[in-house]
């Protein structure tokens, strides 16, 4: 069966939930300015899972219209009662570099304990390279979540912002080398003076994967 406009619209009201995940995946395969008109009809859908494939592909299709998709995304954000659904749309916020939502993802960062929620919003402002980020990614790296402390850390890699690098330095030092690894590589992106410095001390690491980066 090919898949059509027509065909792809039919499946996204169906009362059948594999129908509009299905058709939600189809998108993908047709012109994407006809396919960002089409998902709005599924973005608030009845069912989560419908709602987070919409919201992920948003990353991609809302480059059609940005005014539209940061309006929709900043309501599932705030407004959505499924985490994983709220932490999509930080990731395409992200994605899309709406840098004028880094307000409202910074306001939710700091009124959510959903370790997910704020995993993405960390991610997000990296994406952005949006300078106001620099504290809210501080604060992160200062979690007692590793998995939010290594995101942050390469968030302060792609911000460019070289204030990052003081925050890095004492993480050079971590018990967990993969915390090391992801700091080399920010340093190395980030770039300059100090930032050598600090990688100098590196390259005879007893792990290997940090000393390699760091010989680089």
């Amino acid at each position: 069966m090919n898949v059509t406009t027509d065909s792809i619209q039919q499946l996204l009201i169906s009362e059948e939930l594999g129908d509009r995940l299905r058709g939600v995946n189809q998108l993908r395969q047709i012109e994407p300015a006809i396919a960002f008109e089409l998902i709005q009809t599924v973005i608030k859908d009845k069912d989560s899972r419908v709602r987070y494939a919409a919201v992920s592909q948003m990353s991609i299709l809302g480059k059609q219209n940005l005014t539209i998709s940061q309006e929709v995304l900043r309501d599932r954000l705030f407004k959505d009662p499924e985490i994983d659904v709220q932490a999509a749309a930080a990731d395409a916020l992200g994605a899309l570099k709406i840098t004028q939502a880094f307000d409202d993802l910074l306001n939710i960062y700091h009124n959510t304990t959903e370790w997910l929620l704020k995993l993405s919003i960390v991610a997000a402002t990296g994406e952005m390279g949006e300078p106001k980020a620099l504290s809210l990614l501080e604060d992160a790296l200062n979690s007692e979540n590793e998995l939010i402390q290594i995101t942050a850390i390469i968030a302060l890699g792609e911000l460019g912002n070289l204030e990052a690098i003081p925050l890095l330095k004492p993480f050079a030092v971590h018990s967990d080398w993969q915390i090391r690894h992801r700091v080399v590589q920010a340093l190395q992106k980030l770039g300059g003076p100090e930032a050598k410095q600090i990688i100098a001390q590196l390259p005879k690491d007893q792990v290997e994967q940090v000393a390699e980066e760091a010989r680089k």
